[in-house]
């Protein structure tokens, strides 16, 4: 079969040309001029590092925090630039003091390696995970509010929310989810890591204790740059997984967390300094504005999810209201006999080997199923569903 196009704007990317990149939400896609604008900061840094991170550093990361916030609408200075989502989920989590019996509660549609960090911090302190049971295909938002909101019980200390659930697609209702919980006094740990770029965030209007989001995914920042976001009047309990100088360091004019998290040792920080750049470059390759971007996303996104379903006779496992950039399908209820959790699904393997398509497919074991799942971006083009449907038809 001749490969389908992708979008004009793919000129943009180094993607590939001879693969159907159907994976965004996994790891982003960062744009030529992007990479070259990192580069450029990473030279900086060579031709003289004492005065690059003496006097260079501090005031480019605090742009970069500023173009941050004007995004998602807080104060630059509850902001602190981290290297992924995963990593603000363990600042969070590891600052935390719990007492035995405390309970966290978190989705069954939680990513992985978050989930692994709440089980680690639940063992060491003696509280109790736990899981709500979201069901999946689902058709109502409520479903989703009323099924956490009856796991909070008084011993209930902290809830891990996602905006958008990683193996499953779902946009969760997590703007009226934070308002109830934290309303009830359970602090939200808000994991956006398909978050900054792929959907509206209000930060202030919000009001999640924690917010983490990744900016290397939807925001096409290079990889390794996320923020987490912690509430003022909880920043005193909230410390960097490395302690350095700032620890010690005068206030002066700014603030423990501030000191604490603007220095961590020595590293490359370029991916954190392009952030301003990425912000207008990405609107300047769109001619879009970034809420425009996000429609554009999510409107290809149905699209493709529609022509998958209707070429393969599946029922949308959700509505449309309930996906924004990613979507995930089932197509069966069984794992691969014989194939280990931790090993590459064979369909997997085969669209990527076979048909030059990289898409993740994957066994779930809550809620059980086997599952495939796309993404939509700016360079993918309607086509490349088209292709997609027509190999999984022959496949399955």
């Amino acid at each position: 079969m001749k490969l389908p196009r992708r979008s004009d704007l793919s000129k943009h990317w180094i993607l590939d040309n001879n693969t159907i990149f159907l994976n965004h939400g996994s790891f982003g896609a960062t744009p030529k001029k992007v990479l070259e604008e990192q580069k450029r900061w990473q030279n900086m840094v060579e031709k003289d590092p004492v005065k690059f991170y003496e006097e260079i550093a501090p005031e480019a990361l605090r742009k970069s925090r500023k173009a941050i916030s004007e995004v998602v609408n807080c104060n630059l200075d509850d902001l602190a630039l981290i290297e992924n989502a995963t990593s603000g989920v363990n600042i969070i989590l590891r600052s935390l003091i719990f007492e035995e019996g405390d309970e966290i509660i978190v989705p069954n549609h939680a990513y992985q390696a978050c989930r692994n960090t709440i089980d680690y911090v639940a063992e060491k302190w003696g509280a109790v995970v736990i899981t709500c049971e979201i069901p999946f295909p689902i058709d109502d938002n409520q479903v989703i509010i009323n099924k956490i909101m009856d796991c909070v019980t008084e011993k209930t200390k902290l809830a891990m929310i996602d905006t958008v659930t990683s193996p499953t697609g779902l946009r969760m209702p997590f703007e009226k989810i934070v308002e109830q919980l934290e309303a009830k006094g359970v602090h939200v740990l808000l994991d956006a890591a398909h978050g900054i770029g792929m959907i509206p965030l209000d930060l202030e209007r919000i009001g999640a204790s924690y917010t983490t989001s990744n900016c290397h995914k939807w925001l096409c920042a290079p990889k390794g740059s996320a923020f987490l976001h912690v509430r003022k009047d909880l920043q005193e309990l909230i410390h960097p997984l490395i302690i350095s100088h700032g620890r010690t360091i005068p206030l002066g004019e700014s603030t423990r967390f501030r000191h604490e998290f603007d220095w961590m040792g020595t590293r490359d920080v370029s991916a954190w300094c392009v952030l301003p750049f990425v912000i207008e470059e990405i609107k300047r390759i769109s001619n879009m504005s970034l809420n425009e971007i996000m429609k554009h996303n999510n409107k290809l996104l149905i699209k493709g999810r529609n022509i998958i379903c209707e070429k393969l006779n599946i029922t949308p496992p959700c509505p449309e209201n309930m996906i924004s950039s990613i979507a995930t399908i089932k197509i069966s209820s069984n794992k691969v006999e014989g194939v280990d959790f931790s090993e590459p699904d064979p369909l997997h393997l085969e669209l990527l080997e076979n048909h030059n398509i990289q898409v993740p497919v994957w066994y779930w074991p809550n809620p059980e199923g086997r599952y495939i799942r796309i993404s939509a971006y700016l360079y993918n083009h309607e086509e490349e569903y088209e292709y997609l449907a027509d190999i999984l038809k022959k496949c399955l």
